[in-house]
């Protein structure tokens, strides 16, 4: 039977250039490389390598036998890396991008979670609606919603983002509960968009997708504005989960219509290709996605 630690020999041998090189690498004498090369090839059947007092020289079968070879090494090696890795602790720094607005709901208590869970790691936020550069600012992973542009990212999607209809408790007391989509024409509506007199809203529900035209007094093309007009009084909002969450969550706005929303894209985790996925990225990742889903089944916010 071939030993693979004869075949890592014979690596060793090619990618030095000389059985002395390749010795004092592996830490050996010099007679027993030589001594494992041979039965390398008495237990292949086929000679390896040519060699003189001057030269050493892999034959047609050697240079074969190096290619594949090597290749099943460097996937053996890796392996072993990535066990260590998935043995050790996560430590460092890790650098997180999200839109304004993402970390008041489920991200912040999975950062919360992974520092307590992760003695030796930290985590640096950066909120921003600008799709950064990953790699020119540094940034280990970041949440995006929608549409990806960027080809080079390797994303990962966590599911889709909705979007919410919500008022404040005193708007609602004043004026009335919508029953159906349709009640929402004579409700004033906060607008996300450049008008506030004609807005349509595409809003899903149990007996499928229906379009509502709504019109208000106040629209604005940025969602903390939007919001904070829904908590002032002045309307129902459309509002993306990860904004509305916090004030639903202590009371400054209350949803209505619970069985419609509005489906506004894919909510993806993405980092760069050219970084190897460490074990600190990956282990965020699978505490964020573990969060996010709990989230979901509790009926906390609205991903699938």
């Amino acid at each position: 039977m071939i030993d693979l630690n004869d075949i890592a020999i014979f690596a060793r041998v090619i990618e030095t250039g000389s059985f002395t090189a390749a010795a004092r690498l592996l830490g050996m004498p010099k007679t027993t490389v030589s001594r494992r090369i041979a039965a390398l090839e008495r237990e292949l059947g086929v000679r390896l390598l040519q060699r003189t007092t001057r030269s050493l020289n892999m034959t047609d079968a050697g240079r074969l036998y190096y290619a594949e070879s090597s290749q099943a090494l460097r996937r053996i090696e890796d392996a072993n890396l990535r066990l260590a890795e998935a043995r050790a602790e996560p430590a460092g720094t890790i650098r997180i991008s999200a839109p304004v607005g993402f970390s008041s709901h489920f991200l912040q208590e999975a950062i919360f979670d992974f520092l307590a869970t992760y003695a030796k790691a930290s985590v640096e936020l950066r909120l921003t609606d600008e799709r950064l550069n990953l790699i020119d600012n540094g940034i280990d992973l970041a949440f995006r919603t929608g549409q990806l542009e960027d080809s080079t990212l390797i994303a990962r999607r966590l599911g889709t983002t909705y979007r919410l209809l919500c008022a404040s408790p005193a708007y609602l007391a004043r004026s009335g509960i919508p029953a159906t989509p349709a009640d929402l024409a004579s409700h004033d509506c906060v607008i996300a968009g450049p008008s506030a007199s004609h807005a349509q809203w595409l809003l899903e529900g149990p007996h499928g997708q229906e379009t509502v035209s709504v019109s208000g007094r106040f629209a604005a093309n940025e969602m903390q504005a939007v919001k904070e007009a829904a908590v002032a009084g002045y309307g129902i909002a459309q509002l993306p989960y990860g904004v509305a969450f916090g004030c639903i969550a202590d009371g400054r706005l209350q949803r209505v219509l619970d069985g419609h929303r509005t489906a506004s894209g894919g909510l993806h985790v993405v980092y760069p290709s050219s970084k190897h996925l460490s074990p600190l990225v990956r282990a965020f990742i699978e505490l964020a996605e573990k969060r996010l889903h709990q989230a979901d089944a509790q009926n906390i916010l609205p991903v699938s």
